[in-house]
Formats: structure tokens, sequence, C-alpha cells
């Protein structure tokens, strides 16, 4: 089973996330967290968090066990640059690019564990509805009805179709 997570448009340059995520891939997601926690890196702050995503939704999602993920892949790709331009001496300007990163980890089991599969739980008691039940139901929406009714006629005497009628009209352009 794998799963993935993504991290988009982190405003650090692709060759600088590449370094420390080719230190994380291949290893034990455990390695992995103590790798970027150690690495003087400041896309590692950023590597983790995306870790700790995946190992969280390899957890709840798909109940896989931590000690049996690694880090199948990790994938730094640029992402959209930033021009802007920076003056220099005799009035020149030269361009800057501010680029960013798009981040993709894939985290897969060391050892296949085997799906359980789902029980459904037995509703057929809730589906039941009581011969009472039907009666009771139809007597509350007449009275709503007759409710309803009431308060149309006393606001100036028009009727529900009539009143449709009169705002459902095209106007003419």
């Amino acid at each position: 089973m794998e799963v993935t997570a993504k991290l988009k448009f982190i405003r650090v340059s692709p060759k600088k996330v590449r370094l420390p995520a080719g230190l994380i891939r291949g290893l034990d997601v455990e390695k992995a967290l103590m790798q970027l926690q150690f690495s003087k890196k400041n896309a590692a702050l950023s590597l983790s968090k995306l870790l700790k995503s995946a190992i969280a939704n390899a957890e709840e999602n798909e109940d896989l066990k931590r000690n049996n993920l690694f880090v199948k892949e990790i994938t730094v790709d640029g992402g959209p640059s930033l021009k802007r331009w920076m003056p220099k001496a005799m009035g020149r300007a030269t361009p800057l690019v501010k680029r960013s990163s798009h981040i993709t980890v894939v985290l897969a089991e060391r050892v296949p564990t085997v799906s359980k599969k789902k029980v459904k739980k037995d509703d057929s008691k809730d589906d039941i509805i009581k011969i009472e039940d039907l009666g009771k139901i139809g007597h509350d929406h007449k009275k709503e009805d007759k409710k309803s009714g009431d308060n149309n006629m006393r606001g100036g005497g028009t009727s529900k179709k009539i009143s449709s009628k009169i705002f459902n009209r095209r106007t003419g352009s």
C-alpha cells in the first residue's frame, strides 16, 4: 500500500530542497525524521512537516503501522517563479528570479499487510418504520400546510400559485 502527501508552492528553490530530500530517500520514516531534525538546511523543516503529514495519512486513512513505513519516493519539482528586478549601478536593473517548489512524498510498507475487510453493521432495525409513526408523519404535514396557508391569506390575500407566477415572469430585454 502506498500513501502520498504533497507540499506545493513552498518558497524555497528546488535546488536547495533536493539536498535534504536526497538524505531521506529510501529510509525508514523514523530514521528520516531524525535525519531531518538534525539537518542544518532550512528546507528540512518543511520536509519534516510533509513527512509527518504523510505518516498521519497512512495511519489514519489506511490503518498502516508507522514502524513498517519507508520513504519510497520523494520528488522535488519546480513551481512558479516570481520575477523581480534589483537596481544596480549606473541606473541599470538586473532580474531576480524567486523560485518555488512542489514536493511529493510517497510512503510504502516494508512488509505488505493483509487488508482486513470492513464488517458492515446490521442496520435493519433502523430501517423499520412502525405503522403508528406513518400516521403521525402524515398528520404533521397537514397541520403545517394549514398554518402556512393561513399566514398567506392574512398577508395580502394572494395564494402561493399567484405569487409564484408573479415572481417567475420573464422580463423582455
